[in-house]
């Protein structure tokens, strides 16, 4: 059976995209294939953004075309048959998927009377319980750079009341509120008031939660601002763009007044022929007394003297510098009705929104209450989604040494965003933190430590010392080592600093490995270090090992490496079943190759007589169902193997 779920609101700029961005992040943990769905889109000819946003997160293998509704045009032309076209659009997307996040309409400029109550009546046509979605801010004051004003419990508890008498008049069943962009110092109170009126209406079973504004998700990037003031990227780094703009700053004073007034993540406005100004803004920026500031853009027809361009050249300075034909006036006016807006195109926005959204709602309830049903696989989402889920749990401690690396920082950012883990990142600390404000990343609660600075070395040197005493290693030698971030990082989990280190973005295999065969060595019982890859298919996960360490293993090691990669797969979640590769399979070949791979299975039979393994044997008889019954009728392993080893690199 097809679950689905309505989301919608009782008003615009609610960030119902951000909510939509969580519960699809928690459908797709349980439901291989997870639709969207849009009854209601502005127009055919541009494509729906938020739809558009959407299915690059959902699983089902449908169009874009297949997953929309009716226009607004059409809805407000004739309601009753546009509602006949929507219903008989949710049903055809339904048969290709598991479950169904319908989002409902945006309050566009397009008029669509009683907006709330249309809704209400689409979700109780599609027999679709609602996620109703109160936005916490006013919405009787304009905003500046996406920010308003936020609403007190109570004007939120009247908008609730008024919210449910539409959805009960229109027969819709509520399954949850969420209150949206609430004030971060009243959730509880928010919480309280909300849902005593939930109450109130004989709802007792709905739950209620608030999630708080968050800037980041509502200030506008420095490329909106660009796009705002119809302007020119000039000079700076283009990553920057990324940058949220947090506050404006008009610079039209004297150099020395501006300077004072500058605010950190702010756009500074000034005019294109204040050379003076553009060159202090742009040193105070560089230099670590001052604030970080987004961008600056430079308003007015003059261009900027080619002396006074080559001395900024000389700076280096990565600071965005737009330039607008625009007046000061209507420059800042532009700027002031920037947003933020949840795209594709911003990743760090999306992976913020949806780890603001695990933190506040209580995702097991939310599928419990959908009874989502998975039908026994395992698509690479849902296991993306386990590891995310065990890991927060687990709260580990984990070193990062690669910290010059952009995926190294956004992958960080992700992982704080949704609090995977606790992390230190290694590097100089100035460089980490400017590169990570360059790209737009959150990294404040990330440690970020310089091994040639730490007053861990001292003790890190030491220790190393001990360790290697035998292999006559000097304090010198020392030295050299825990100064490499592999080395640091390595020393910092062996001495209970960090729980793990991930490594090998940008460091070799060896470069990764031989700190740890030095201080931290194998586990008791193994004899040879091995790797495992996770092949996540359409429909389950595998487990490939060795595939990038030994070259050529012996019969005993490629014994330990079997047992080594089934642990490790049933730490993740895959039960084991170990197919040991070779170009033949049971009895029907000969040769020192297959002769070491039968030798190793006898092992992993001696050693581990509870794992189920099969040796030699080739992949498509280990892993396809019907060629694996033929080949070896009886093997449990055969046609079903989850653990694949292959005999060498080759």
């Amino acid at each position: 059976m097809t679950v689905s779920l309505y989301l919608t609101s009782a008003e615009g700029r609610t960030g119902k995209s951000a909510v939509a961005l969580g519960v699809l992040d928690a459908l797709v943990a349980d439901a291989p294939r997870v639709g969207v769905f849009r009854p209601l889109i502005r127009d055919r000819h541009e494509r729906d953004r938020v739809l558009e946003l959407l299915l690059t997160r959902a699983t089902a293998d449908v169009s874009y075309e297949q997953c929309i509704g009716v226009t607004y045009e059409e809805a407000n032309d004739n309601p009753d048959e546009a509602l006949v076209r929507i219903v008989a659009a949710f049903h055809a997307l339904k048969q290709h998927c598991d479950a169904v996040l319908v989002v409902g309409s945006d309050f566009t400029d397009v008029a669509v009377p009683t907006e709330l109550t249309f809704n209400a009546r689409i979700a109780a046509n599609l027999d679709s319980p609602v996620l109703l979605i109160l936005g916490g801010r006013e919405r009787d004051r304009a905003e500046t750079l996406g920010q308003s004003a936020a609403r007190s419990p109570k004007e939120l508890a009247q908008l609730a009341e008024l919210s449910l008498h539409e959805l009960h008049a229109e027969h819709a069943s509520l399954l949850a509120v969420v209150v949206n962009r609430s004030d971060p110092e009243a959730l509880d109170e928010i919480v309280t008031q909300v849902r005593a009126e939930v109450s109130a209406e004989g709802l007792d079973e709905v739950h209620v939660w608030a999630i708080p504004e968050q800037l980041s998700l509502v200030s506008p990037t420095v490329q909106a601002v660009l796009d705002a003031v119809d302007g020119r990227f000039v000079r700076g780094s283009e990553d920057a763009l990324a940058r949220e703009v947090r506050s404006i700053v008009v610079a039209g004073m004297s150099m020395e007044n501006v300077l004072p007034r500058l605010i950190e993540s702010s756009v500074v406005i000034v005019a294109a022929d204040r050379a003076e100004t553009l060159l202090a803004v742009t040193m105070a920026h560089e230099a670590d007394t001052f604030p970080d500031l987004a961008a600056v853009v430079l308003n007015g027809d003059f261009a900027v003297a080619a002396d006074v361009e080559r001395l900024i050249d000389g700076l280096g300075s990565t600071l965005p510098v737009i330039s607008t034909p625009l007046g000061t006036f209507d420059t800042a006016q532009r700027i002031t009705h920037a947003r933020g807006l949840l795209t594709a195109d911003t990743p760090e926005r999306l992976d913020a929104a949806i780890g603001l959204f695990l933190e506040h709602v209580d995702v097991t309830v939310l599928r419990d209450r959908l009874s989502v049903h998975r039908g026994g696989i395992r698509t690479p989402v849902m296991f993306a989604y386990e590891l995310f889920e065990r890991a927060a749990e687990a709260d580990a401690h984990i070193v990062l040494p690669e910290g010059e690396d952009d995926r190294i920082l956004r992958a960080a950012h992700t992982l704080l965003a949704r609090g995977t883990a606790r992390l230190t990142i290694l590097g100089d600390e100035s460089a980490v933190r400017a590169r990570g404000a360059e790209l737009g990343l959150q990294l404040d609660e990330a440690a970020v430590v310089d091994p040639l600075t730490s007053a861990l070395s001292a003790q890190f040197i030491a220790e190393y010392v001990r360790l290697r005493a035998h292999k006559g290693v000097t304090l010198e030698v020392a030295e050299e080592r825990i100064s490499d971030v592999s080395y640091f990082g390595t020393m910092m989990v062996h001495l209970g600093y960090a729980d793990g280190m991930v490594s090998g973005a940008a460091h070799t295999t060896a470069h990764t490995i031989r700190p740890s065969l030095e201080i931290i060595k194998t586990v008791p019982g193994v004899s040879v270090v091995s790797s495992v890859f996770f092949m996540a298919l359409a429909d389950r996960v595998l487990v490939y090992g060795d595939c990038a360490v030994n070259p050529d293993p012996t019969a005993e090691q490629l014994a330990d490496i079997a047992i080594s990669s089934a642990e490790t797969a049933a730490q993740f979640g895959v039960d084991p079943k170990i197919a040991m590769l070779s170009y033949s399979t049971g009895a029907s070949g000969s040769g020192a190759e297959v002769d070491k791979v039968r030798r190793a299975t006898q092992l992993v039979r001696a050693s581990r007589p509870a794992l189920a393994v099969e040796g030699p044997i080739q992949y498509d008889a280990a892993s396809d169902p019907g060629v694996g019954e033929s080949k070896l009728p009886g093997s449990t392993v055969a046609g079903h193997a989850t653990v694949f080893i292959f005999p060498d690199l080759n």
